[in-house]
């Protein structure tokens, strides 16, 4: 049976501070903010919101079943706010109802994300794209304003260009007021070369852009915007409408993993970009994908720099290949295997001496500085009832010991969180089952989500409910 969520926080000898709450939009309540950004309310783009993809939703509904299939119209989301729990979907509109239920949910203080924003950011016109993210975020600016002691508000920021980021995290931050921001996690390009012949056919033709890796812009700009401004990155775009996750008939098939997937690849990017080698001290959170991918792709790479560093990479050049050994070899035991030139490893062409070092930017000089620009710099949220959380707190397994920094995300007012009231309970659950320690707990809940806010702006907590738990935490530290 489930308890009381405010029973749960009475056993607690910490804050609970949740980085991943949200709220649902009101296209109503936003229709004055979006005519004064001299956008439409019935605009194109809102009534054809794209899932993070090509695809309009709209068109799906409208298409026939062949027409979606030869479009590639992948099924949108759908039925994603409660519904039975009707109290939970009015608060899930009405940031001061949610205010009022904290306690009820054993929340101290949530830092809120819009829902249908997360789309806005997306947005292929830049007039739109922006004019929504402006609306939005003047109206969180307002919604939230006499409920900050509780709940933080983040402001969406197109990420297109650096120069749009810049301007947008400008007015957010000095104009709005806002400690918190949302990047767009990825920015979707043509191919040039097909937008050349075919526009039409370029919206097909498309690549991801994630800012560290063969970008089509220097971001360091920006991330040397948010440290001017003292705002942490944060990110909450997912992989829906990408590669496999184009299924034109089922919404759970392109869901499934999809936030982890696309944190995978970003955070990969930045990573090998070398972006946390040069802003060390710039702390990146991917919301709601999980830690087991980052478990992953930390073990990955140490695995990956260990085989192929600068120095491991000689072991591999074929100019050390002994090919009088490997002629008698193959002529002793593989008659047929010199027949094809191609196939022979002493045949692999020379590569660019000035390409062998792939990891040059990250600045990689041992095994241990992988840790270093990986660990410190990445957060990760994770919902109440993933079990896999507990991962990132194995520093058994975890190469040389590492805590990755997981911190709790609630999800309040989406689809997956049935009811509001059982959350934090749902997540207690994993220090009764032993797989966390009240300690890991207590990271999860408190330290981690303090230690990825402060870290940029030491006030982030001033005039909360936490913040002489916090100034105690920070003293300590």
């Amino acid at each position: 049976m489930t308890r009381p969520a405010n029973d749960v926080r009475a056993r607690l000898s910490h804050p609970v501070i949740d980085i991943d709450g949200h709220t649902t939009e009101s296209l109503v309540a936003l229709e004055p903010y979006l005519r004064d950004e001299g956008v439409d309310p019935a605009t194109d783009s809102l009534r054809r919101l794209l899932p993070g993809s090509f695809g309009p939703w709209a068109d799906w509904y409208s298409a026939s079943p062949a027409e979606r299939a030869a479009r590639r119209i992948n099924r949108p989301p759908w039925w994603g706010a409660p519904a039975r729990n009707t109290r939970d979907l009015a608060t899930a509109l009405c940031p001061r109802l949610m205010y009022e239920r904290l306690d009820e949910f054993g929340i101290d203080v949530s830092v809120t994300y819009p829902s249908l924003g997360l789309i806005f950011m997306h947005l292929g016109d830049e007039r739109e794209r922006r004019g929504l993210c402006r609306a939005l975020n003047r109206f969180n600016a307002d919604a939230f304003a006499a409920l900050s002691d509780r709940l933080i508000p983040v402001a969406a920021i197109p990420m297109h260009t650096p120069d749009e980021a810049c301007e947008e995290l400008e007015f957010a931050v000095r104009t709005l007021g806002f400690k918190a921001v949302l990047l767009a996690g990825y920015v979707q390009r043509p191919v040039a070369a097909v937008a050349d012949r075919d526009p039409e056919l370029a919206t097909y033709a498309q690549w991801i852009d994630m800012y560290g890796i063969d970008s089509a812009y220097d971001y360091d700009p920006v991330w040397s915007k948010c440290l001017e401004l003292g705002v942490g990155v944060s990110f909450h775009s997912g992989s829906i409408g990408w590669g496999s996750r184009m299924s034109i008939s089922n919404y759970m098939y392109n869901h499934l993993g999809h936030l982890a997937e696309g944190h995978h690849a970003l955070a990969k990017s930045l990573f090998m970009g070398g972006v946390t080698h040069r802003f060390p001290d710039l702390p990146f959170s991917f919301l709601e994908g999980g830690a087991a991918w980052a478990v992953a792709l930390y073990s990955d790479l140490v695995g990956h720099w260990e085989k192929r560093n600068v120095h491991a990479m000689d072991h591999l050049n074929p100019a050390h290949v002994d090919r009088d050994l490997l002629a008698s070899l193959l002529d002793r035991y593989a008659s047929n295997a010199g027949t094809n030139p191609a196939s022979r490893p002493a045949a692999r062409r020379e590569e660019d001496p000035a390409t062998i070092d792939e990891w040059a930017a990250c600045g990689i000089e041992r095994a241990e500085d992988i840790r270093d620009r990986f660990v410190r710099s990445f957060f990760f949220g994770c919902e109440a009832d993933d079990p896999l959380t507990a991962g990132a707190f194995d520093a058994r397994r975890n190469p040389f010991g590492a805590r990755l920094q997981a911190m709790f995300g609630s999800d309040l007012s989406h689809w997956d969180v049935p009811d509001m009231a059982e959350v934090l309970d749902e997540a207690y659950e994993m220090v009764e089952h032993g797989w966390i320690t009240g300690d890991d707990f207590r990271d999860f809940m408190f330290t981690n989500p303090v230690t990825f806010f402060t870290r940029a702006n030491p006030a982030f907590f001033a005039g909360t409910a936490v913040e002489a738990e916090v100034e105690k935490f920070l003293a300590e530290a």
